[in-house]
């Protein structure tokens, strides 16, 4: 599955949606930007059950804003519409490998518990 890019128009539907999202926060001046393009592009190939997708930080200021993003490229991972993992910075190959499986391996009753922990206080 190729990657989607995301607006403001679907960035929320998106990722709140269930199963795993993974998107890239980037810029086309960003060099390590470009170099993390292909290692996302090839990671979506692999696993067609994730969705991938970009936020150009340069067109949608507004969800890069509202995200806090202050370094590009940052991956953040959503799964059953939870963020999960947020890391700046492009990764290679094997990290992102590794970052896909932990994501799966989340127990999401385990994380819904303590976001409602959390958010309880």
């Amino acid at each position: 599955m190729a990657t989607r890019e995301l607006t403001k128009d679907t960035f929320a539907t998106t990722v709140s949606a269930s199963g795993i999202v993974l998107v890239d926060f980037w810029a086309a001046w960003c060099g390590p930007c470009r170099m993390f393009a292909p290692v996302f592009e090839r990671a979506s190939q692999e696993h067609g059950d994730i969705v991938f997708a970009k936020v150009d930080t340069e067109a949608e200021r507004e969800i890069a804003a509202a995200l806090q993003i202050t370094s590009i490229p940052t991956l953040m991972a959503f799964r059953d519409g939870i963020l999960v993992f947020a890391q700046p910075g492009a990764l290679p190959a094997t990290a992102l490998a590794d970052v896909i499986r932990q994501v799966r391996a989340l127990d999401m009753d385990e994380v819904r518990r303590q976001v409602q922990s959390a958010a309880a206080g």
